[in-house]
């Protein structure tokens, strides 16, 4: 078994773009592509973005046990990490790199214990969460307003992290970032 790093965060708050700045500054970096039951978004593409599995697929692939952790993030609609695409990161001597929702970052830190680095990206406010989402133009109204709610509580569990970076300027938040893990790595 190898090291992982866990991100995660409210949507919104930045953090794939954060992890995908961080992908190209550290080579030994992969991420690991969730599976999940929803419908792709904009240019999304299945086994780049994620593994896009309908509900009957999903559910199999939980009663076959498949996944490391997986949560209904929103009504009918689940997340995952499956076992096989931890393998095939670890058996390329890669350190795996997650982008999850809330519970799955607590629930994969539970499991993976010191070898893994849990980091929370909180946004500055609420309200700049919001404007960020309606800025992506890619969820309606009725979504943004639930991922506004869902933000609430998200925020309530930062502190079940082993960090927190505030992504209030982009850069700043992505030096902190790289600092956190070159401290992780060594």
């Amino acid at each position: 078994m190898g090291k992982l790093v866990i991100f995660s965060a409210p949507s919104g708050s930045g953090k794939t773009t954060i992890v995908r700045r961080l992908l190209s500054h550290f080579p030994q970096f992969e991420f690991s592509i969730s599976a999940t039951s929803r419908q792709p978004r904009g240019t999304e593409q299945h086994g780049v973005d994620y593994y896009f599995l309908t509900a009957e697929e999903f559910a199999k692939a939980v009663a076959e046990e498949r996944f490391v952790e997986w949560e209904e993030v929103y009504a009918g609609t689940c997340y995952g990490t499956l076992h096989s695409e931890m393998e095939r990161i670890w058996a390329k001597g890669n350190v795996i790199v997650f982008d999850v929702d809330v519970l799955g970052g607590i629930n994969l830190k539970k499991i993976f214990g010191d070898d893994a680095c849990s980091i929370f990206v909180q946004p500055p406010s609420i309200e700049e969460l919001e404007r960020r989402l309606r800025g992506r133009a890619t969820d309606s109204e009725e979504v943004i307003a639930k991922r506004v709610a869902k933000a609430e509580f998200e925020l309530s569990k930062a502190s079940e992290f082993d960090h927190v970076v505030v992504n209030d300027d982009l850069d700043v938040a992505v030096d902190e970032t790289i600092g956190i893990i070159n401290n992780f790595l060594n």
